[in-house]
């Protein structure tokens, strides 16, 4: 099963809004920035501490996870070594964008055990301050995510989120 598949069914979202916004972009997938592994494993670092804030990690969490990880070429191993050793060093992504993506990563992650912890949200806000997004288009983004089936915001309405509290 590839990880585009899983992506789809965990979520119920179409591909191509992964495509698109969700996964690694075609674009930054050759950049120097995405192609640093020390990088990925980070993202993915944060992800799994993400999922591991209502103390519970269930298969659902961790198939998205890892169908991340495949289309990001990390191994199932390196993966599971995340889960048990001290997490790498913190490495945001640099770009805006890179950095938006990873927010919406994180809010799908959150919603995709149909439940909001408030120590997920909680942990999401930390995460979203320390990669330097407006708090103010974070909460915006978690006030309006209810109005969409399966809470995905569509691509075009979070970038436009993040444009208004960034001008």
């Amino acid at each position: 099963m590839n990880g585009v598949y899983v992506i789809e069914k965990l979520t119920g979202c179409h591909f191509f809004i992964f495509k698109f916004y969700i996964l690694v972009p075609e674009k930054t997938q050759n950049s120097p920035v995405m192609s640093d592994k020390r990088k990925k494993l980070s993202l993915l670092s944060e992800m799994i501490d993400m999922i591991e804030a209502d103390h519970i990690v269930n298969e659902r969490e961790y198939d998205f996870i890892y169908a991340i990880a495949k289309l990001m070429h990390i191994e199932k191993e390196e993966l599971d070594a995340l889960f048990e050793a001290k997490k790498p060093q913190y490495v945001p992504p640099t770009p805006e964008s890179e950095r938006i993506l990873q927010f919406h990563r994180l809010v799908l992650l959150m919603n995709i055990d149909k439940e909001q912890h408030p120590n997920e949200i909680r942990r999401l806000k930390e995460f979203g301050l320390r990669m330097g997004l407006s708090p103010f288009a974070m909460d915006r983004v978690l006030e309006i995510m209810d109005d969409y089936p399966n809470r995905v915001v569509p691509p075009d309405v979070l970038i436009d989120i993040f444009k208004t509290y960034y001008n």
